[in-house]
């Protein structure tokens, strides 16, 4: 398969994996419990990652994949690969758990430490955002297939994607206060990142511990629609290529043509 074949096979597989998530979800029954980390896990979380994993050895049986809900892989084995897939089976599980909705499947094919395949599932809103490398980043929704791109127009306010219950002060104490600021509230990690890629708000700051598999799909995604994901010295974040999976702080940027070195404090 070219990537294009690949991207639209991924697409099916995590549109499989929503649909179990969607279902757990209407029913209300689920279980529950704190990782080793202090983040939740759910039922849905495992029914996806069982769906997706089963899918992606059948569909690549000779790429390796790396997931939040599989066991660790040793620095020394992964490392070793070139190529594999990196999953979020449930990004949101917050979200998931709160009932709003506002969560997702996260896929990425990692190529050299670079995302070349980024396909996110909203199973809620139906919605589909997907990339492939030098084939651009789209939307998919009941209005069809359609190219997304950042917003780079000039305007007085910078809007900021924001989580539902983060505190606006918060968030404001991360950027100068010379500019002006409109707060945009979404769930999911990966939906803000797509929300920018698609030019409904100009960029996310994520403080705190996250997985690479938080923002590899979404990665590929910002990157083809014309942004990019970095950590706050505005350093492109990078995959597999340190002895942990954990991220450093970061930004998701849309339009690259912005004062970034002035807008984060």
């Amino acid at each position: 398969m070219d990537l294009c074949e690949l991207t639209l096979a991924v697409e099916q597989i995590s549109r499989a994996a929503g649909a179990e998530i969607k279902r757990i979800y209407q029913s209300g029954s689920f279980e529950s419990h704190l990782k080793n980390d202090e983040s939740p896990v759910t039922s849905a979380d495992y029914a996806a990652n069982d769906i997706i994993c089963k899918a992606l050895a059948k569909l690549t049986p000779e790429i390796p994949i790396v997931s939040e809900e599989l066991p660790d892989i040793s620095c020394q084995e992964r490392q070793s690969w070139s190529r594999y897939w990196l999953v979020d089976p449930l990004d949101g599980t917050g979200e998931f758990i709160a009932g709003s909705g506002d969560f997702s499947v996260a896929i990425a094919l990692i190529d050299n430490h670079v995302p070349i395949i980024g396909v996110i599932y909203a199973p809620i809103h139906d919605r589909c955002y997907l990339a492939s490398r030098g084939r651009g980043a789209f939307r998919r929704d009941s209005n069809g297939l359609a190219p997304i791109s950042v917003d780079d127009e000039p305007r007085d306010n910078l809007k900021i994607a924001v989580s539902l219950r983060q505190p606006k002060a918060t968030v404001l104490s991360l950027v100068s206060s010379q500019f002006n600021y409109d707060l945009v509230p979404m769930g999911s990690a990966t939906l803000k990142s797509c929300l920018i890629a698609e030019g409904g708000a100009d960029f996310y700051i994520r403080i705190g511990p996250t997985g690479e598999w938080d923002t590899g799909a979404a990665h590929c995604i910002l990157t083809e629609a014309g942004g990019d994901i970095s950590d706050l010295s505005l350093q492109t974040l990078t995959y597999n290529k340190r002895d942990t999976l954990e991220n450093p702080n970061f930004i998701v940027r849309g339009n690259l043509q912005l004062p970034w070195q002035d807008i984060v404090s």
